[in-house]
């Protein structure tokens, strides 16, 4: 195909280097839902109210994303006072902030390069090795005891770096010998997306929605023999709890995907973001480290493991910060020191997220003068969460038409919508999925701004939204009641 020609000021002409038909082609491949053209389209509806343009509501409620700060949540004091120290010494000589947050600043900056972060001096890129101590304690007391070792440690700019830099190690080959990763769906569409953009293949399993979104090895098992024809399946990816489906599986569900991996040889990525994120009762989150401990040396010798976590989630909800970290398990000596070539490329995460991380994982201690209100602040977070999530699986439920399981864990739902055979039609005529059609109208009705189940996948013939449990209660409340009657409107429209 033909580059188009452009005019320079000289009166020359000159082809333009980087066209639609000579970019990289995987990255046109590249989808992710989360940030999608129905985000696009809310940042205009509200540019247009702010501009006076009359819509059948006053403000838009992006329920679309996991940004707990952007939707009302209060920020964990002593993590702000540790950073804010930490960036700007100077205020260590203020009697405005608790002795031990000035203690911990003050630990936090020795570990640095040139003994502060305020000079904007690199660190390691693997991280502050302070700060990668002090996860592997907060690892060893989270698995009972079990040892983790700072060297298999890695701070990323979040959990999606680990993930990311991980698939890069992961993928190879060519034909149907490339390297194949079993994917849940729904899914997290960074899965999808980097693996479009690493030309790799995604081998879809699916969770059983009739069975809260459970993780059956059966269908595993299933994936992993159609996926043998496409490529070659070598990864396993789990994300626990679950994003978008808010499931939480039981110790016996993760020994059982640890058992398949080993049986079928696959390298396990858990993404356990959500881990401080479980509300139901009778579930509680089980590390996959920990149970790949408990089973013994016929596993915990040879299953290869990297486990992912981030201070975006949880209580903390510092996502601007990208904080993040990744543990690997079992991983080749070499492949080590290649996975440490390839972070190094990136110089180093942001150091103020790491020093974020360090309060996540190191936090006041009884006796200290923030515990109290550091334990007051997190429970009450959790608590709320709690409620809500209790709250949305209700509400839905109780509307005609739409369906949602138990909000065990995580940050969101992920309702179950019957859409009438008009609106598919429709749908088509518009080019749109049907649930894409669906969460455009109502945008453009309610304000209320959700993904599409597409962007996650979701098996054919079914239809879903993501929306997170994180507005405040109140808001909440009054969403629910728009989105009863637009559902009612929709469903009378196209009956």
């Amino acid at each position: 195909m033909a580059i188009p020609n452009h005019k320079v000021s000289n009166g020359g002409v000159s082809q333009k280097v980087l066209t639609l038909e000579t970019m990289n082609s995987n990255i046109k491949k590249v989808e992710y839902a989360v940030r999608g053209p129905i985000v696009v389209r809310a940042g205009a509806i509200r540019k247009e109210l702010e501009q006076g343009v009359k819509k059948p509501f006053t403000e838009v409620i992006s329920a679309n994303i996991g940004d707990a700060h952007a939707m009302g949540q209060a920020p964990i004091t002593f993590l702000r006072q540790v950073v804010a120290l930490c960036v700007y010494p100077e205020l260590l000589k203020s009697t405005e902030f608790p002795d031990d947050a000035k203690q911990r600043a003050r630990r936090i900056l020795g570990g640095c390069g040139g003994g502060s972060i305020d000079t904007g001096a690199y660190s390691a890129s693997q991280g502050v090795e302070l700060i990668r101590n002090d996860v592997a304690n907060y690892i060893e007391h989270r698995d009972g005891g079990l040892k983790a070792d700072p060297n298999d440690i890695f701070l990323c700019t979040g959990a999606s770096d680990g993930v990311v830099a991980m698939l890069k190690l992961l993928v190879s080959g060519e034909g149907k010998n490339r390297t194949g990763a079993m994917i849940p769906i729904p899914q997290y569409p960074l899965y999808s997306a980097t693996l479009a953009e690493l030309n790799s293949t995604m081998v879809p399993y699916y969770l059983d929605e009739d069975n809260n979104w459970s993780l059956d090895t059966a269908e595993l098992q299933r994936a992993l023999d159609e996926g043998k024809g496409a490529c070659q399946p070598r990864v396993l990816c789990v994300i626990n709890p679950g994003n978008p489906t808010g499931q939480v599986l039981s110790r016996q569900n993760v020994e059982e995907i640890i058992k398949f991996a080993k049986k079928n040889n696959l390298f396990l990525m858990a993404d356990e973001v959500y881990q401080d994120n479980v509300y139901a009762e009778g579930c509680a989150f089980h590390s996959f480290k920990k149970v790949l401990h408990d089973l013994g040396p016929e596993y915990n010798t040879s299953v290869e493991l990297a486990s992912f976590h981030s201070i975006s989630k949880g209580y903390m909800g510092e996502c601007g910060f990208r904080g993040g970290y990744m543990e690997t398990v079992n991983l080749d000596p070499k492949v080590k020191e290649q996975l440490r070539k390839l972070v190094s490329c990136r110089l180093c995460p942001p150091v103020t997220g790491q020093a974020a991380l360090d309060i996540v994982v190191n936090p006041p201690k009884p006796g200290e003068p923030s515990y109290e209100q550091f334990t007051k602040e997190k429970n009450n977070v959790l608590g709320t969460l709690a409620e809500k999530a209790k709250l949305t699986a209700n509400m839905f439920n109780s509307i005609p038409g739409v369906s949602c399981n138990t909000v065990q864990g995580a940050m969101y739902s992920f309702p179950r919508i019957t859409i009438p055979d008009k609106a598919i039609e429709a749908a088509k005529a518009k080019g749109q999925t049907p649930d894409d059609f669906y969460a455009h109208q109502l945008l453009e009705e309610t304000g209320i701004c959700v993904v599409p189940g597409s962007g996650f996948g979701q098996r054919p013939g079914t239809y879903h939204f993501r929306m997170t449990i994180l507005p405040p209660t109140e808001k909440m409340k009054s969403l629910f009641v728009l989105f009863r009657d637009f559902h009612k409107r929709f469903t009378d429209q196209y009956t």
